[in-house]
């Protein structure tokens, strides 16, 4: 691969953030911008996928002690440590964004979520349970499957709705492609879901799909809600 510099300027890093937003970057470019360089013979992109291929996501990396991030070629203690303190501050930030936003809004769901899923390399199925004023009360994992599928079964999101007393959820979920667009059992899913609670009078929000901005779809993420498809 050529260095970062030697690219065109449309698609180094640096300038496909400013012009896409962080969200249509790659894992391995936002780690290539955080790690400014690489070392000899490999990009900084390059030592991003190294990283990504060995540990399998950035959730996974995240999790790594600065000990065993600064034994990894290319990076080292200073590295290492601030690339530890950047996870520790996203996850702080996404907590407390989740806190106050209220969920009336597909934007508002995918802004609370998107740093959580949208980089992910496998598909994660998430429920919010909502108070009566749409404040996040509570985020659960269903699910978490590979790169293609994750499995939920409508009994599993009501199932901790009624036991969690919530007046309200949005399921979501991540497409790790970044491609939002619903797939067949999406579909059957939402509906499923959808016509359980009706005896319940359940309130189902939204069901979002989080991918990832593109030149090649509207929004980075799909509302179910939005597009008519609940009740």
């Amino acid at each position: 691969m050529a260095r970062i510099p030697d690219l065109p300027a449309n698609e180094r890093p640096r300038e496909r953030m400013a012009r896409l937003g962080a969200a249509a970057l790659s894992d391995a470019e936002l780690l290539a911008i955080f790690l400014r360089t690489g070392v000899q013979g490999s990009s900084a992109i390059e030592v991003g996928q190294r990283l990504l291929k060995k540990y399998g996501s950035l959730t996974e990396l995240g999790s790594l002690s600065v000990k065993e991030l600064s034994a990894e070629h290319g990076l080292g203690p200073a590295k290492a440590a601030q690339m530890i303190a950047a996870f520790e501050l996203g996850a702080r930030s996404a907590g407390e964004k989740m806190n106050r936003v209220v969920m009336n809004s597909a934007e508002a769901i995918y802004k609370a979520m998107a740093p959580r899923l949208a980089h992910e390399s496998r598909e994660h199925v998430l429920i919010i349970l909502l108070d009566s004023k749409l404040r996040a009360m509570r985020t659960i994992e269903l699910s978490k499957g590979n790169a293609d599928t994750a499995l939920c079964e409508p009994r599993d999101v009501l199932h901790h709705v009624l036991i969690h007393g919530a007046a309200s959820f949005v399921l979501v979920h991540n497409h790790p492609s970044g491609d939002p667009s619903p797939s067949r059992q999406d579909v059957l899913l939402t509906k499923k879901i959808s016509e359980a609670c009706e005896p319940m009078r359940l309130r189902f929000v939204d069901h979002l799909i989080v991918g990832r901005a593109s030149d090649h779809h509207a929004r980075p993420y799909h509302s179910f809600a939005a597009a008519g498809l609940l009740a």
